[in-house]
């Protein structure tokens, strides 16, 4: 019965006030970043915007870990990839001002992709080294201006919850300008609305737990720092995973 009443509060009320925050969000990204201060109109109203949808959808939040971030201190964030409510839980909660590195379809998504682009997130392009260079370049200046970035290193969402293999990019990012990476463990995302459903879908209610662990710093430079940063990182990530997913379990698409 529980069950029955939420989707229909969904379908009633949720959903509904979730497209219309959404367009409403768009729109006051498109002017603010037009007229005013880019960093500032390119974070914080998607931020309320996350929270608001999580808000509405009636999720439960858990934040572990904030105690081990620095203030003025650039990260290079890296989490696992459960699913589409990842993007509201890190946007919401992770209390930092930063850039995503998204793959560049989403730039397609109606509303989602203008604000995307005129907030000036990092979209990943890997069809030629010309594109490759320019999202490294973007993601370079971000850094260097003192914010930070975020990335989902999996490469893709998960078809089973699990995590999959983390590829180097971020991390060569982070070697290359001496910056620290903070692994953060998404829990919940995966049951609320499965990959396997799409994007669009009645979702089921669960609660959502991100996990900020300590930062990893270098301690060299060069590829044998970037796997050990790596390596750490994954171990990090997965130990926080709740046990029905942890382990391995290759993406077919990663």
């Amino acid at each position: 019965m529980i069950t029955l009443l939420y989707r229909i509060y969904q379908i009633v009320i949720g959903l509904p006030v979730v497209v219309i925050c959404t367009i409403v969000t768009a729109l006051e990204v498109g002017i603010g970043t037009t007229i005013g201060n880019g960093h500032f109109w390119g974070y914080y109203p998607g931020r309320w915007w996350a929270k608001i949808i999580l808000k509405v959808l009636l999720i439960p939040v858990k934040v572990e870990g904030r105690e081990h971030l620095a203030k003025d201190q650039s990260y290079v964030f890296v989490a696992n990839h459960q699913g589409i409510f990842d993007i509201f839980l890190v946007y919401g909660h992770l209390g930092r001002n930063f850039k995503w590195m998204m793959k560049h379809q989403l730039g397609k998504i109606p509303f989602i992709g203008y604000a995307c682009r005129k907030s000036h997130q990092i979209f990943v392009d890997k069809s030629g080294p010309k594109k490759i260079k320019k999202t490294y370049d973007t993601a370079r200046e971000i850094l260097q201006e003192g914010y930070s970035v975020t990335v989902f290193p999996e490469g893709a969402r998960s078809f089973t919850g699990h995590m999959a293999k983390f590829r180097k990019g971020a991390f060569a990012l982070a070697d290359e300008l001496q910056l620290p990476v903070v692994p953060l463990t998404i829990n919940g995302s995966f049951d609320i609305l499965p990959r396997t459903r799409g994007f669009v879908n009645i979702i089921d209610w669960h609660p959502l737990r991100l996990t900020i662990h300590e930062p990893i710093f270098p301690t060299g430079k060069g590829p044998e720092n970037i796997e050990a940063v790596r390596s750490q990182a994954y171990d990090a990530v997965m130990s926080a995973l709740v046990p029905e997913y942890q382990g391995y379990v290759e993406n077919p698409d990663q």
